[in-house]
């Protein structure tokens, strides 16, 4: 895993923003894709990676359960 990543669940952090989620996407995206910033004719594809990885991570806060903690 990516050490700029952080962990973004209980009880690691509890107050998550979009802002976090968003962070976390980018430097996903930037590890796999191997660009701090994209050419101008990879940016939209790599805009939209990002969205959709915070999207799923988002999902997945959303969703799980971390044992000993209330929902």
């Amino acid at each position: 895993m990516c050490r700029s990543i952080k962990t973004l669940r209980p009880p690691f952090e509890d107050d998550v923003t979009d802002e976090d989620v968003r962070a976390a996407a980018l430097q996903y995206v930037r590890k796999v894709s191997g660009f701090r910033t994209p050419a101008a004719h990879n940016a939209a594809a790599f805009e939209r990676a990002v969205a959709e990885v915070a999207a799923a991570t988002a999902e997945l806060l959303d969703t799980i359960q971390v044992r000993g903690t209330a929902r």
